[in-house]
């Protein structure tokens, strides 16, 4: 009965196209990510803690990784070295405590849209830094070189846009009701929005909040960099990733330990705290991670990258409903620039490979007097333009 029953799923799972789960896997992963926008925007509306905030999801995020790293890798892991820790070290200083550190100041000044669409630069940006550092070439003579140049521009010009230029409010929601009830009820409905108290910046700089977002976005991009040297010679993606993860949790503890004075702050005030720590560590750092490890096997890295403009559609709905965020013209001008940049930049990477792969088959060629199916040369996937991890937001 129990082979059966296994032959059956998997008739069940073969009959839905490979092509459709992936595009279902990156849609629900797009959907994860804009509740952790929102929920992360309403936890520090709610007065949690921005430094205790992270030291709990890394808390999350490593007691998750930890088992699929220390089973699924125990043959592909090198023995830890000195040198190895210092890099991990590194790692976790830029892509787990100034990223977040970045992403969660910006996102206390800002919004979780706008916080959203300037993530959409971080390829623009680590094509940058590749670039500068050698990594990546060039070639203005081709025309994905071109894509690839005008994108970055594109990118960093929307980014300025919203920094510099916020404009007058284009959409603002609705003002709710007036509703009578206890205290606690006014208290919770004095604005737009499903929980009102838990709107939008008022009152902080948005420009301030804008550069600590593109510090974060720099975080990010320099993470990514910086990991594919350390991946080459330390080929176990989890076990980086729960090194970092580990490195960078006692970087927060220690700055929190030193600069969070108040014993209360470590505590959980109501359920809506617990719920939004829980969420960034399980779904955020946990079950995306899982998913865009294998979309990005199943699908490419592109294919992957592509979706993340949908995020920041779906955070401005999310947004707008449960937060009662505004959206202004300077941050729609940026956004629109930003999204523009990368499918420039997206697009460039994919022809590129294509370039390249064409360019194998006809080396090929006279090597063997016959042409090898198209089949046998796959793009590598060692290095994906986004590199699959969760715990870079």
């Amino acid at each position: 009965m129990a082979d059966t029953g296994s032959v059956s799923d998997r008739r069940m799972s073969c009959s839905i196209p490979e092509r459709f789960q992936l595009h279902a896997a990156m849609l629900a992963l797009q959907f994860g990510y804009a509740g952790f926008h929102v929920v992360s925007r309403a936890a520090l509306n709610m007065g949690i803690s921005k430094l205790v905030f992270p030291v709990y999801r890394n808390v999350i995020a490593l007691l998750l990784l930890l088992p699929f790293a220390y089973f699924l890798e125990k043959k592909d892991r090198p023995a830890l070295t000195l040198n190895f820790v210092l890099q991990f070290f590194l790692l976790a200083l830029v892509g787990i405590t100034a990223n977040q550190g970045f992403y969660l100041l910006g996102l206390d000044n800002t919004s979780p849209t706008f916080a959203s669409a300037i993530q959409n630069s971080v390829p623009a940006i680590t094509f940058l830094m590749a670039a500068l550092l050698r990594i990546e070439q060039v070639r203005l003579n081709r025309k994905d070189g071109i894509a690839k140049v005008m994108g970055t521009i594109c990118c960093v010009a929307g980014a300025t846009v919203i920094t510099l230029y916020k404009g007058p409010t284009i959409y603002s929601p609705a003002t709710n009701v007036t509703v009578q009830g206890t205290a606690e009820t006014a208290g919770m409905l004095m604005g737009p929005g499903m929980f009102p108290s838990l709107g939008d910046a008022k009152g902080k700089s948005w420009t301030l909040g804008c550069v600590y977002l593109i510090g974060h976005c720099l975080s990010w991009s320099a993470w990514l960099v910086l990991q594919a040297p350390v991946l080459k010679k330390y080929p176990a993606r989890l076990s980086v990733t729960s090194y970092t993860c580990f490195f960078g949790l006692i970087q927060f503890f220690i700055i929190a330990a030193v600069f969070e004075r108040d014993a209360q702050a470590w505590l959980f005030h109501s359920g809506a705290e617990a719920f939004s720590i829980v969420y960034a560590g399980v779904v955020a750092s946990g079950i995306a991670f899982a998913v865009q490890i294998w979309c990005i096997d199943r699908g490419g890295p592109v294919f992957v990258a592509v979706y993340q403009p949908v995020q920041t559609f779906v955070v401005a709905l999310m947004a707008s409903f449960a937060l009662g965020e505004e959206f202004y013209l300077g941050g729609i001008i940026g956004a629109v620039l930003i999204i523009s940049g990368l499918y420039l930049v997206l697009w460039g990477k994919s022809e590129e490979k294509k370039f390249l792969l064409e360019r194998a088959v006809i080396q090929s060629v006279p090597d063997h007097g016959t042409r090898r199916p198209s089949g046998h040369i796959k793009p590598s996937l060692n290095q994906p333009l986004l590199h699959p991890t969760a715990d870079s937001v």
